[in-house]
């Protein structure tokens, strides 16, 4: 099983400028005050405005949601203020797409679910077609799975 442990996850809001990983990492220094020692991992999900700080233990977890109250602010260059809020991150809902796959291995949406029972509940298995404005609506090799711990 796969779980996110010792995590946070920092939701900025989703009108809000781009942020650079060097604004981030100079963010989660001066502002959320986490000692560089303590951190494990940032991962940034630009499109949901997401950024996952993996701690090297809860209570570093639970010390910034009791220090921060679950919120933060980020002032960007432009001078427009945002407020991040802040939680314990799970693994939630995923999708997953697999590029490449042949013909062969795309119509065995058993092997597809059998791979990835490991991380979790395969929801759904869809093959995504070529769009009918490029040329007839044929299979892209592209295959989108979702799902996740439940």
């Amino acid at each position: 099983m796969v779980e996110r442990l010792n995590a946070v996850v920092c939701t900025f809001d989703s009108n809000s400028p781009l942020i650079t990983a060097y604004d981030i990492q100079e963010w989660i220094q001066q502002i959320l005050r986490i000692p560089e020692q303590t951190v494990r991992t940032i991962q940034i999900d630009g499109i949901k405005r997401q950024v996952y700080i993996k701690l090297i233990n809860n209570a570093n977890v639970q010390a910034l949601l009791r220090e921060t109250n679950g919120q933060a602010e980020y002032k960007h260059h432009n001078g427009v203020l945002s407020i991040v809020n802040i939680a314990v991150a799970g693994m939630g809902i995923k999708r997953v797409r697999i590029a490449n796959l042949p013909p062969e291995v795309r119509v065995r949406e058993h092997a597809i679910r059998t791979a990835l029972t490991p991380f979790g509940t395969v929801m759904a298995v869809i093959e995504e077609m070529w769009p009918n404005t490029y040329i007839q609506g044929v299979p892209g090799g592209l295959c989108q799975t979702s799902g996740g711990r439940s």
